[in-house]
């Protein structure tokens, strides 16, 4: 029997990854990067570093608490860096790393598409709630 170096052992279980498994890694991962907080501010920080009021400002809706938590698990993934520059008050800045550069593209993507769509989105749910199929024929 060969052996394997870690290495090989790694390049395996990357072959290996399913999604479709709740175990896997990688669902984990596509949990967390589909949450929507995790999107808007991914797409806020596409064009350049913001400080905390300014996410807090630009991101409607989003308690204190939710957009700490949600900061720092994606500073923990690496998605994004927290750098503190001494002053008064403290200055905090957040910035995408290029792994959060690259999930930007996608979740902007994803966001513009939204922005983009909602009105046919918001027709095919009066026509579904209204009980017509679009061709005038009563939903079964």
């Amino acid at each position: 029997m060969a052996t394997t170096t870690a290495a090989q052992r790694r390049a395996r279980a990357r072959a290996d990854y399913d999604a479709f498994l709740k175990s896997c890694p990688t669902n984990q991962l596509l949990d967390r990067i589909s949450d929507k907080w995790v999107s808007l501010i991914v797409s806020a920080l596409a064009p350049g570093p913001l400080r905390y009021s300014e996410l807090n400002r630009v991101i409607a809706g989003v308690s204190p608490k939710m957009l700490t938590q949600t900061l720092r698990s994606l500073e923990r993934d690496g998605i994004l860096t927290r750098a503190v520059t001494p002053s008064v008050p403290v200055r905090v800045d957040y910035a995408l790393t290029p792994l959060g550069l690259s999930l930007s593209r996608l979740l902007s993507a994803v966001k513009d598409w939204a922005e983009t769509h909602i009105e046919e989105v918001h027709e095919a749910r009066t026509r579904y709630d209204g009980g017509s199929d679009g061709d005038g024929d009563q939903k079964v």
